[in-house]
């Protein structure tokens, strides 16, 4: 009851506010004629064409709305009090509309949207045995999906991408790409570094290969101890000549290296020089038993992996879901979107329950609006959207001003 005395007096405040604006209109109507005839100006026109206008759609928006719920001023006009006189058809159809306009996904969206199974979902992860026993079920499940895989089928998939990959990829620009990245993070360094160490010492190693070597290429009148003294001066030239370019990042050595790594990768962008041997490898890749093989390979690795780590007790992979689960859990309590992807599950299945009783809704709503009285009827939806209906009272008032004035303004110029 203090519910509907509440709507009650929000309506009659609308009421008065909306009648105020016409009762404003009219005044300055009045005004605007009296002005118009005794003190003229421009401007005076103007004022009376806006509120002369706004009186107009007042009362034209006033009898719009007055008409749905009585005889506006008492006076029994066709087609008023529209409520009360189709209280029998109202009552049969307003179930199928709120059916056909209310209870579809779309409508249902705001209250749909209040359920949280992510809060559900949050608080049940927050347990260690639950995410213990997820973890468990997950391994089952994705072990059982696994075997029973089409071994055939996951091959071809992967030949198929690989060869539209390796078909589709400029290899020229890719292998550019690549090596410009290299040297841009002066990566290559690195690998300079490292062959130059293995060098260094694969010449320390083999400095009796450099003696045979040297004793060969020598005369013969050339004494042994002189070769050995030679072949020994060479090791530990050569030895020291690389462990120097090693050392000094700097050196010239490495930046003539390095200008023939950018030059190369000029070549591979720009030039035709590589085009033939790259298109000779990606031939060879793309033979259709290589590629098949390159990809049974793969499967065969990856099905083994999985298995393995999944199926054991301490396997690697089962270790690997503790971490992602506990992160899960704590990005469930913050990120939203997230919260929804998951709510969104339990939307769909409310959605499907209720939309399979729908009719049901139907009938019910239909059968309670029937059986009130007419007049009663009428009082219960002013009380619920005569409120809101004033405000088409107001922006009438407005409207009809505003296009009064602009059809006036039009008139002058023209």
């Amino acid at each position: 009851m203090d519910q509907e005395r509440d709507k009650a007096r929000q309506l009659k405040k609308h009421k008065t506010i909306a009648t105020l604006c016409f009762l404003a209109m009219a005044l300055i109507y009045i005004y605007s004629v009296w002005r118009l005839k005794y003190h003229p100006a421009i401007w005076v026109g103007y004022v009376k064409a806006f509120s002369e206008a706004a009186m107009v759609g007042a009362l034209a928006d006033w009898f719009a709305v007055t008409a749905l719920f009585h005889h506006p001023l008492g006076l029994r006009i066709p087609h008023t009090n529209l409520i009360e006189k189709r209280k029998q058809d109202i009552g049969s159809n307003l179930g199928k509309f709120v059916v056909e306009n209310f209870l579809t996904p779309s409508a249902m969206r705001p209250y749909i949207e209040k359920i949280k199974l992510s809060e559900i979902l949050d608080n049940w992860l927050e347990k260690k045995k639950n995410r213990a026993l997820l973890k468990h079920e997950i391994s089952i499940i994705a072990t059982d999906i696994i075997r029973k895989s089409n071994d055939e089928t996951v091959v071809s998939f992967i030949a198929q991408r690989g060869t539209d990959l390796l078909g589709q990829a400029d290899l020229n620009k890719l292998g550019a790409s690549v090596l410009e990245f290299i040297l841009k993070r002066d990566d290559h360094e690195k690998i300079v570094t490292f062959i130059l160490g293995k060098l260094k010492y694969y010449i320390a190693e083999n400095e009796d290969m450099i003696r045979e070597r040297v004793k060969k290429e020598s005369g013969f009148l050339i004494p042994g101890f002189v070769d050995n003294i030679i072949a020994n001066r060479v090791t530990v030239g050569l030895a020291n000549y690389v462990h120097e370019i090693e050392q000094d990042k700097n050196h010239r050595i490495r930046k003539e290296i390095t200008l023939q790594l950018h030059q190369f990768s000029q070549q591979l962008r720009e030039g035709t020089r590589w085009k033939t041997d790259i298109e000779a490898i990606r031939k060879s890749l793309l033979d259709q038993v290589n590629v098949k093989a390159y990809a049974t390979d793969i499967w065969t690795t990856i099905k083994e992996l999985l298995t393995k780590g999944l199926s054991s007790g301490d396997g690697s992979l089962l270790k690997y879901l503790d971490k992602p689960l506990l992160d899960f859990t704590l990005k469930l309590g913050t990120d939203r979107e997230l919260q929804d992807k998951i709510d969104h599950i339990a939307r769909l299945n409310v959605y499907r329950i209720i939309l399979k009783n729908k009719n049901t809704v139907g009938s019910m709503i239909s059968q309670t609006v029937g059986q009130w009285e007419g007049r009663e009827l009428s009082q219960k939806l002013e009380l619920e959207v005569g409120r809101d209906l004033q405000f088409i009272r107001i922006n009438g008032t407005i409207i009809g001003g505003l296009v009064g004035l602009l059809i006036y303004t039009l008139s002058m110029w023209l």
